[in-house]
């Protein structure tokens, strides 16, 4: 009969209740990873550090840079077999960087990982990578930038906490190099880390170094982003970051504002700010309009987006694309706390 298959309005009603009371993900959001977190081995004085470029390629300078910081902190330097590679931009053909990659994790005398340079090229080698052998091997990761995309899938794909960190060609930085080395090698129950003096004095002359706060509060929760624009780039693939109940970091340089408002539209449409712990922004450095162009500020377009937020919501943290800047595990829980203008991280980074 035709009205076999009719719903009375009761049934409907039932239906419509049900599902209105169901939990739902927002579009493009994505499950956490199902398999337990794991931390890399803690990093000894006299460990091997392997550099590698798995997104933009470096030069003789960088590399002897590189190798100097590495070898003054007090540690072995291993080049990675392509490191020298250049394929248009990037570090190598994805196979070279690819094979870079598994090769070092693969290594047990290799400890840490340190990525040379950011760039652009990392997200191109996500689908090639090995991840249970990158579970089966945890090492230290640490880079920024274009290396928030290969930070993210790992995370996603082999639950292995790395390292929002300087690149192995950053400026160096007592203020840098503490915080990297007290993470890495000295794991703590609780690690309290305050905002950078050289920081707080910048800010007097380039306000965008300057701590605001725009929603008050403590949140906790894992620590979970980097780059605006990678994050943003993940969205709706098998690497997004899934941000709920979490605290999420980015951080921007060298960007228009009205970028910064895409990419931060994308992130609150993709899955809401509003279902964050909290959001922490770095210093976003040189991202100005063009010239005589009709623009928002910075401080003007974050505010559009955190400013409604009933979340702890803050900018100007000492992390980015600047020189003292503080290192982030990724996945590791931690607490934000506003007043104290203070992250605190809740359990060693490292076994």
């Amino acid at each position: 009969m035709a009205g076999s298959n009719k719903i009375n309005r009761r049934a409907f009603g039932a239906l419509a209740a049900a599902a209105l009371a169901a939990p739902t993900l927002a579009v493009g959001a994505s499950p956490a990873p199902r398999m337990p977190l794991i931390k890399p081995p803690r990093l000894r004085l006299g460990d091997t550090i392997a550099l590698v470029a798995p997104g933009g390629h470096t030069d003789e300078a960088g590399i002897a840079l590189a190798s100097a910081r590495i070898e003054r902190l007090g540690f072995k330097v291993r080049h990675s077999p392509n490191l020298r590679a250049v394929f248009g931009l990037y570090g190598g053909s994805v196979q070279q960087r690819v094979s870079d990659l598994h090769a070092m994790f693969a290594d047990p005398q290799v400890k840490a990982i340190w990525c040379i340079r950011g760039g652009s090229g990392c997200i191109s080698i996500l689908n090639a990578l090995d991840y249970a052998l990158i579970r089966q091997n945890p090492t230290i990761l640490i880079g920024f930038s274009d290396i928030t995309a290969l930070q993210l899938a790992i995370y996603r794909q082999a639950g292995l906490v790395t390292f929002h960190g300087p690149v192995a060609t950053s400026s160096d930085s007592p203020y840098s190099n503490q915080h990297l080395l007290s993470v890495l090698m000295d794991p703590q129950p609780r690690y309290v880390i305050a905002m950078a003096e050289e920081n707080r004095a910048r800010a007097l002359q380039e306000p965008q170094f300057g701590v605001r706060t725009l929603t008050q509060g403590t949140a906790e929760g894992r620590l979970l982003g980097g780059n605006l624009s990678l994050v943003s780039a993940l969205m709706g693939t098998p690497y997004a970051a899934d941000f709920r109940d979490a605290i999420l970091f980015i951080e921007e340089a060298n960007e228009a504002p009205y970028r910064i408002d895409r990419w931060m539209t994308q992130l609150d449409l993709a899955v809401g700010f509003a279902q964050a712990a909290a959001v922490m922004l770095g210093v976003c450095q040189k991202c100005v309009p063009a010239d005589d162009e009709p623009s928002l500020s910075t401080d003007q377009t974050l505010d559009l987006h955190l400013k409604p937020l009933r979340i702890p919501a803050v900018s100007g943290y000492s992390f980015g694309h600047i020189r003292d800047q503080f290192t982030l595990p990724l996945g590791l829980p931690a607490r934000l706390d506003t007043a104290s203008q203070t992250l605190t991280l809740l359990e060693p980074a490292v076994s």
